[in-house]
């Protein structure tokens, strides 16, 4: 290469050229000239296209051409050589020995010798004309400098975009050593301005890895002062703080914020209120402000890396920041008149008003925890200003607000406008207030923020606490309420109420925070005060009391929101109303509320804010009233009646509206129109969430308008919206509620709900997405039911769960069973759907389906779950004859052989099939019967049960009953029964009673059983109906003849009960061969009985048409309980229907009582759903909360197991003993022990629930799974400490069985 011509060494420079603007920007992204060298060291490790650079292609070549003959001869050698001495063995070894050779030989020193010399004459080539082309720019920017008079003044800021986007190239060490000598203060201006220009252009990675960057970095601070190198200086800065690590930048920062701090002590800057603080046309302020907003950007950056650094460097930036911020002139206190000094926070709060900076540093826990330290320990008088500010500022609100605007609002009217230059000293204020505001905010949000607290302030005696600062927010937000009608952009967020919401929202969100800035008497009592005033009927003193009222109710309607805050209304009497009296915040809202609505404000009369302000308070109202604690404390006020009076009216006026006719006068405007729909939405959005709890949907149902709320919330329902602002779930839970009656139900079918609903299933089943271009196939599901069609399956078994639901949409309606179902003919209502999916009979059918299997299981597992409730599969299996159905299909798909009966074909749908026949033909508890299970197992046999085509069920599913040892003689029970013949006092002998069934029942809960327990609840029973006090109910005289009770009709669902509770009975060996005819007489009786004791009701609803929609289980457990024993059971039951307890263990005999009153007998809603049901959920909320959430997040809810669970009085869920058991314990210890019992089982199956509740299997596990383990008496204490907990509020609500509805 020593050879190489003119012309070759041309061509090399451009090669070498080529190959660096190739890995241009790999180089410029290195932080230092180190990193570069390790860049180009290691590309061909790094760059893919490393091999095809025409420079490293010529090297390539040229290595080739001088060492070419070297490696070919060496490689002759060694393979002729012997192999065992030379090189050993293998390819890779020879490659080796041939390389090292070629390295030791003369020719390749040469080479490296000769290719070293002429690199270094193409690089120093190429050097040398890049200093001849930067000569020449610089040459001519000076000149365009001189030409250009005071261009360096213009618009070139720190942090504008040309700063970052200059070209970089290579600077050594000498020419930084000279920079460092020209940026010396000694030397003229105009070298130190060249100096700077050049020092700009150079990579800052370089700059700030030199040696002499200590000198450097002096030299360039003391030139931040001068205002002709000032602009330039922050050009290096803003370039460097973009392009470099943390612990180069941080000594920038540092230097920047010592130079500002010497810049305000030098000017020390002065304003007054009223005079003009802040001009940015005046250099010294331009400046300042340019140095602060580069300081600021970089603190708002910073925060997203410096977690990858030592926590010093952190530290280091974040204590120089406060320093700056705590600079205070020693003179600016001393100052005569109202003249203030400005000081670096003005500047800051100029460009960061929101302290954007301080909140991101606050973000992350690593930068937080340092923030707050120095705070505590060294720079709390920057908390302190920053409290003093709005202290100050709430003292003068009182001058601001004789004003027109507030400075704020004025800087939010000119900041869209022309870009402003001149700032008053007023708006100088109250942006530093507004950056305190945020400031003090963030700092009250976490726990170490709020241990600044107490703090002493100048002209304060006492220090200033935390609910001292949130009192002097909620006045600020009363001297200045944000205007209803703001005609200025919603993003007007300067406004102090505003800014103030934002502080109290941030504490209402933190259940610490709000407990320990919200939830004082103090601050309630504060946020309070304006409310209490009008309704004590005084003058209230703000100047916008309608804004400023509903401002309060949107931060009490957070705090209500939480469990906390619902409390702190609900329970403490923390409000002072009038000489001294103090109430429960609670009953104030619900007061003023409906003082709002009644229109008895005179203050508030004004019909459009009247509105806004009403459903404000409506709004905290319904915080409380969607929860059942809540509803308990509120519904004596009569709420719900209230809001229907006003929603009628409205509703009244809206249909006497006329339908607009082209080119008629309008007598309504349109603004008066939309604003009383409004209002209309809103009223029936309030009365809407009354469903969100068992009692609140009966007294929705009650107003009367039911079905309009419910046609309300599919409409949003459908529109997927949020149910409200403070609600973290949709409206999945209030359909639920909904569902769980005989009303609501009717009432989604009338809204369209559950037509839509089976529209999406069918949809999802069996249309797909299959007609969609399938770009990447989807995998084939191996669960029974999709996870596409699962939300669908889940919402159908949450709308199906009630059997009255079942009996509404199911009820006398029969299959179409058509001769020809069209592929395009879509179900559109439940019937429809059990004809498609589950009663699928015939070829058509099959034929019908895009997925029969699919579909088919799918229809079979939504059956599987209908028919756990015993109520519903009767109903089914006497409209649709399921079961024949099924064993037909079961018979079919058995092979046929010539030599033996055929064996059945086992498929999913036969596997599904079998265990469906098998859960609804044999009746126990987890111990008294086996289910099939619904997969198959590995090995040989995969499906070893037996399945079956024909009755009766093969035995091998039937579990016998597992023996009970007791002697009866000798137990404490058979003693107190012979003891009650001599006892005159019932009232004793019941306590005597109570505390001997709870001792036997914790110790040995099985000697109460068969006899021994018929005995003691005939004779306890006999007992409470014999005592005045403890007859609830008028005592039962019934006297029927033989004649009258063999004339009344059994239904088909109560001949399909009796059979079932034959069978039953049977299996537990409880009954004799009479049974079959006495079982049916008892219900007879019953029937009958019961008949006398209904009123007859108005009402279009299936449940009401023909008595008591199901079977008598109540009944049915007693006959059992009596071992067949017509006159014993007979006799219970009617004594035990003038005790409270049969109103909730025995459905039958208070459905369309005469007991209730008409309208709630008429509701066909269950005192076990709107009492019993509401204080479980109520006690599980307190006792159980995992669980009450778990529900939530499911969409189920518990009321509707509680209602499944004790209709049937716990069939097919505990065994019968323990059935036994929850009667007798709800008819000593008292029927609210029917809440506690549930409670208590709800608790036993928490870790199920909280597993099952993750998988979307909560509604299936609850519904198909029996309750294993669960043993009353193991619970019974747990149920006492809950009576004496709960029992005043439960049971006393279980006595107003009569008038529930106030």
């Amino acid at each position: 290469m020593s050879q190489l011509s003119a012309e070759d060494e041309v061509e090399l420079q451009s090669l070498l050229k080529q190959l660096l603007r190739s890995i241009n920007d790999r180089i410029s992204e290195a932080p230092s000239t180190e990193c570069a060298e390790e860049i180009l060291l290691h590309l061909e490790e790094t760059d893919k296209n490393f091999h095809n650079y025409e420079f490293v292609k010529y090297l390539r070549h040229y290595v080739e051409n001088s060492l070419g003959m070297v490696v070919e001869e060496e490689t002759r050698k060694l393979t002729t050589e012997d192999e065992q001495h030379a090189i050993g063995s293998g390819y890779d070894t020879l490659i080796h020995a041939v390389t090292w050779r070629t390295r030791d030989s003369t020719e390749y020193q040469q080479m490296m010798q000769t290719l070293k010399n002429t690199m270094i004459v193409v690089v120093e080539s190429l050097i040398n004309k890049y200093e001849e082309n930067q000569m020449r720019k610089e040459e001519s920017l000076r000149e365009r400098q001189h030409t250009q008079s005071n261009s360096q003044y213009n618009d070139n800021c720190s942090d504008s975009d040309s700063s970052f986007n200059q070209s970089y190239a290579f600077i050594r060490q000498e020419q930084l050593q000279a920079l460092a000598e020209k940026l010396d203060l000694s030397r003229p201006k105009e070298v130190r301005w060249e100096a700077l220009q050049t020092l700009c252009c150079a990579p800052p990675s370089d700059v700030l890895s030199c040696e002499s960057w200590s000198s450097l970095r002096r030299n360039l601070c003391a030139a931040l002062t001068d205002p002709d190198l000032s602009d330039n200086v922050l050009q290096f800065f803003a370039k460097s703080f973009s392009s470099s690590p943390l612990n180069v930048t941080r000594e920038i920062y540092t230097s920047l914020a010592k130079s500002v701090e010497s810049s305000f002590l030098f000017h020390k800057l002065r304003f007054s209120a009223d005079s003009v603080a802040v001009n940015i046309d005046k250099p010294e302020i331009s400046r300042l402000l340019k140095q602060v907003r580069l300081m600021n950007d970089f603190q708002k950056e910073v925060a997203t890396f410096w977690i990858r650094h030592p926590e010093k460097y952190m530290e280091e930036v974040i204590e120089s920041t406060f320093s700056l911020l705590s600079f205070h002139h020693e003179c600016s206190s001393a100052s005569p008149g109202t003249e203030k000094a400005l000081e670096p926070i003005h500047l800051l709060a100029l460009l960061d008003i929101k302290a954007t900076w301080f909140k991101k540093w606050m973000h992350g826990y690593y930068s937080r925890t340092v923030v707050l330290r120095l705070m505590e320990k060294k720079y709390k008088p920057l908390i302190v200003t920053a409290l003093q500010q709005c202290m100050n500022y709430s003292e003068s609100s009182e001058s601001f607000s004789t004003h027109t605007t507030d400075p704020g609002s004025d800087e939010q009217q000119n900041s869209g406008s022309v870009q402003r230059t001149v700032y008053t000293g007023r708006e100088l204020e109250y942006a530093h207030f507004v950056h305190s505001l945020c400031v003090l905010g963030k700092v009250l949000v976490y726990t170490n923020g709020r241990k600044l607290f107490p703090i002493k302030v100048r002209k304060c005696k006492d220090p200033v606490s935390l609910t001292d600062l949130v009192v002097m927010l909620i006045n600020i937000v009363y001297q200045h309420p944000k205007p209803l009608h703001n005609h200025i952009s919603h993003t007007d967020s300067l406004s102090p109420s505003d800014l103030v919401m934002e502080v109290l929202w941030m504490l209402c969100e933190r259940t610490e925070c709000a407990a320990d800035c919200l939830y004082q008497t103090s601050v309630i009592q504060t946020l309070f005060a304006p409310v209490v005033t009008l309704l004590n009927g005084q003058q209230e003193k703000f100047k916008s009391p309608a804004a400023t009222l509903t401002l309060i109710a949107d931060v009490l309607a957070r705090i209500a929101n939480t469990d906390k805050g619902l409390a702190l209304f609900l329970y403490e009497r923390n409000l002072d109303v009038a000489h001294g009296e103090r109430t429960f915040a609670a009953h104030v809202i619900v007061q003023f509320t409906l003082k709002l609505l009644d229109k008895e404000l005179p203050l508030l009369s004004e019909s459009d804010v009247s509105r806004t302000l009403c459903g404000a308070f409506i709004f905290v109202c319904r915080q409380m009233y969607n929860t059942c604690e809540g509803l308990q404390v509120l519904r004596s006020y009569g709420l719900h009646k209230a809001l229907a009076a006003a929603w009628k009216k409205t509703s009244s006026v809206l249909e006497s509206v006329p339908t607009p006719v082209p080119g008629a006068t309008a007598r309504t405007s349109s603004q008066e129109l939309q604003n009383t729909l409004i209002w209309d939405e809103t009223l029936l959005d309030s009365l809407l969430n009354f469903a969100a709890t068992p009692k609140g949907l009966l007294l929705l149902q009650q107003t009367g308008a039911i079905n309009e709320c419910v046609s309300y919330m599919f409409s949003r329902f459908t529109k997927k919206l949020q149910v409200s602002r403070c609600e973290k779930f949709g409206y999945g839970v209030m359909v639920t509620q909904v569902a769980a009656t005989a009303p609501g139900v009717v009432a989604l079918q009338s809204s369209g709900f559950i037509s839509v609903l089976v529209r999406e299933l069918w949809s999802v089943l069996e249309c797909g997405s299959e007609d969609v271009r399938v770009v990447r196939p989807k995998t084939t599901t191996m669960d029974p039911i999709d996870r596409s069609c699962l939300k669908s399956f889940l919402s159908l078994v949450n709308l199906l769960s009630s059997s009255q639901s079942v009996w509404e949409l199911l009820g006398c309606q029969p299959l179409a069973n058509k001769s020809e179902y069209t592929l395009r003919e879509i179900p559109s209502s439940i019937p429809d759907l059990v004809d498609r999916l589950i009663a699928v009979n015939s070829d058509t059918k099959i034929s019908s389906l895009f997925h029969y299997e699919q579909s088919h299981t799918f229809g079979l597992r939504l059956l599987s779950m209908l028919c756990c409730n015993l109520d519903s599969f009767l109903l089914l299996e006497s409209q649709y004859s399921i079961c024949s159905m099924l064993l037909k299909r079961q018979r079919e798909n058995i092979t046929e052989t010539e030599s033996s009966e055929g064996e059945f074909i086992i498929d999913a749908l036969s596997v599904e099939r079998n265990h469906f026949l098998v859960r609804v033909s044999v009746v126990g508890g987890p111990s008294e019967r086996k289910l099939p299970p619904r997969v198959l197992q590995e090995g040989e046999d995969p499906y070893p049960w037996l399945m079956f085509s024909s009755y009766p069920v093969p035995p091998c599913y039937i579990l016998l009953p597992p023996p009970i040892l007791h002697n009866s003689q000798d137990s404490e029970i058979s003693v107190l029964l012979a003891s009650s013949k001599d006892s005159a006092d019932v009232g004793g002998w019941m306590e005597t009673c109570r505390r001997e069934y709870f001792q036997v029942m914790t110790s040995k809960p099985n000697v109460l059983t068969k006899k021994v327990l018929a005995d003691f609840l005939d004779k306890v029973v006999t007992q409470l109906s014999s005592s005045s006090t403890e007859c609830f109910f008028r005592p039962a005289r019934y006297k029927a003849e033989e004649q009258s009770v063999k004339s009344v009709a059994l239904s088909s669902v109560e001949q399909l009960g009796i059979n079932t509770c034959l069978r039953y009975g049977s299996h537990l060996q409880l009954l004799k061969g009479d049974a079959v005819n006495d079982l049916p007489l008892l219900l007879k009786h019953i029937k009958l009985f019961l008949s006398t004791q209904t009123v007859k009701v108005a009402s279009e609803l299936i449940t009401h048409q023909d008595g008591y929609p199901g079977h008598d289980w109540l009944a049915s457990t007693v006959f059992l309980i009596m071992a067949g024993d017509l006159d014993r059971s007979l006799s219970l039951l009617l004594n035990l229907s003038s005790l409270l307890t049969s109103a909730f263990i025995w459905p039958a005999r208070i459905h369309a009582s005469v007991h209730v009153p008409v309208e709630v007998a008429e509701s066909g809603i269950s005192p076990v759903y709107w009492c019993t049901a509401h204080y479980v959920e109520m006690l599980l909320k307190a006792e159980v909360p995992l669980v009450h959430s778990a529900f939530r997040m499911s969409g189920f809810t518990p009321s509707q197991m509680c209602l499944h669970w004790l209709t049937q009085c716990f069939w097919n869920y505990l065994d019968w003993l323990e059935i036994c058991h929850y009667i007798s314990t709800c008819v000593v210890m008292g029927p609210d022990y029917q809440v506690y019992m549930c409670v208590a089982i709800i608790k036993h199956l928490q870790p199920d629930i909280l597993q099952r509740t993750q998988s979307q299997e909560l509604q299936v596990f609850l519904k198909e799974e029996p309750i294993r383990g669960f043993k009353v008496g193991d619970h019974l204490e747990f149920m006492e400490r809950l009576e004496r907990r709960y029992r005043n509020i439960v049971l006393t609500d279980m006595t107003n069985i009569r008038n529930p509805v106030p």
